[in-house]
């Protein structure tokens, strides 16, 4: 039976080829062009249900000071300014070499590579605009505004914290696993998006998250409560770029016949064998002369399909509970537990490394998913002791710190 009649796209533009039969080479992956959409999807969601919130007074305001007119703030505007310059330093880098560019977005991004001309040029537009700028407004008398903010006004600010979290907590994680590459070559581990761990991402952005909210003295648990739908949805949505591209998040090997019940599904949704793979990982494939050239000699299953499905599934249920919970905590609570549920059933069929205890084998994933099963019950069991009374001193707070 075929296993490869559909490849692997490491490169967004292999899609659009695909699909269009292009040659295109564009400098975007497709696992960071679905990690982009990822944080996109969950920043509009999170948006919606904090606004919602602030709405039915779940949080209690503070109060903001911002300028609206005056004098342009300095350090903000050094910092646009060397921004627009590494920008251009960077980019300018496809016209000297487009190629290695497009082949090697992220290694040319994260390297001092760049094209010094572009980045002066951009940098001397940027200064440019920014001076004319302060010129103007250098006599204007400042003017500033007080407005009442909830976390909605700091989603922004939360969506960075969680992407920048996410990015070096999974490569943490990853790094201390068992088996890890990165040292064997730490810098191209570390400038690649490939070997992530999700745990480590979701616990450093989680407790970074919270100690964020806390300062501002918002209601954590409501906070968090708002903000777990859309983890899941921006985990669904990452791993379908996994699966597209192959980055070696697949399951343990399949030979086992698609059962007929099964049989309207495509062959690839049971087994497949990731022809084209960005992880280079199995055997080379004959007459290929792209970088990516390799495709698993044995079936495996296609765990990043199952988990994109079992996440969006959750991300329905969290979504149509969130209006029927009560108590602060009690959808956080769910989410651990079903997250934790949901990791350790696709750890049976999936690739990972064992440890050994007491006569158990367990995988890490396997072990995070039963501590987060048991804190999603605590945190259920805590939450169900607060009583409704809360809403109603929260809903008075609002009223109170909402200006007439």
């Amino acid at each position: 039976m075929d296993h490869t009649n559909i490849q692997m796209y490491p490169r967004l533009s292999d899609l659009i080829n695909d699909l269009f039969g292009t040659h295109l080479l564009l400098p975007a992956k497709t696992f960071g062009f679905f990690l982009a959409l990822a944080f996109l999807a969950a920043f509009v969601v999170l948006r919606r249900e904090l606004q919602r919130k602030e709405q039915l007074g779940h949080f209690r305001l503070r109060k903001e000071k911002n300028q609206v007119d005056g004098p342009l703030p300095i350090a903000p505007a050094i910092f646009q300014v060397l921004v627009w310059g590494l920008l251009g330093y960077k980019f300018g880098y496809m016209l000297v070499d487009a190629e290695e560019f497009s082949r090697d977005t992220e290694g040319v991004l994260l390297s001092g590579k760049g094209y010094w001309l572009t980045g002066l040029v951009a940098l001397a537009i940027a200064g440019g605009l920014k001076y004319s700028e302060y010129n103007r407004r250098k006599s204007i008398k400042p003017k500033f505004e007080e407005i009442w903010a909830g976390p909605d006004y700091y989603s922004g600010t939360v969506v960075t914290i969680a992407f920048v979290a996410g990015i070096v907590g999974s490569k943490l994680f990853a790094m201390l696993e068992p088996g890890s590459n990165f040292w064997q070559d730490p810098i191209r581990d570390l400038t690649s998006f490939n070997g992530l761990s999700f745990y480590g991402g979701l616990l450093l952005a989680g407790a970074l998250i919270i100690r964020y909210l806390y300062v501002r003295g918002f209601g954590v648990l409501r906070a968090v409560d708002a903000f777990v739908p859309c983890l899941i949805l921006a985990y669904s949505i990452g791993r379908i770029g996994c699966q597209m591209s192959g980055d070696g998040d697949w399951g343990l090997v399949n030979e086992l016949p698609q059962p007929g019940w099964l049989s309207w599904l495509p062959q690839w949704t049971w087994s497949y064998t990731y022809p084209h793979n960005v992880a280079g990982e199995g055997v080379p494939i004959s007459g290929c002369m792209d970088d990516f050239c390799n495709v698993l000699p044995k079936p495996v299953w296609p765990t990043p399909l199952y988990e994109t499905l079992m996440g969006l599934v959750i991300f329905g249920i969290l979504m149509w509970l969130r209006t029927r919970m009560k108590h602060p905590g009690q959808l956080t609570g769910i989410y651990l537990a079903l997250i934790g549920l949901e990791r350790i059933s696709i750890e049976q069929i999936r690739v990972n490394t064992t440890y050994s205890f007491g006569g158990l084998a367990f995988t890490q994933a396997e072990l995070i998913s039963v501590l987060l099963i048991a804190t999603g019950i605590a945190v259920w069991v805590g939450s169900m002791r607060k009583k409704d009374a809360l809403v109603i001193a929260q809903q008075a707070q609002h009223a109170q710190a909402k200006p007439n």
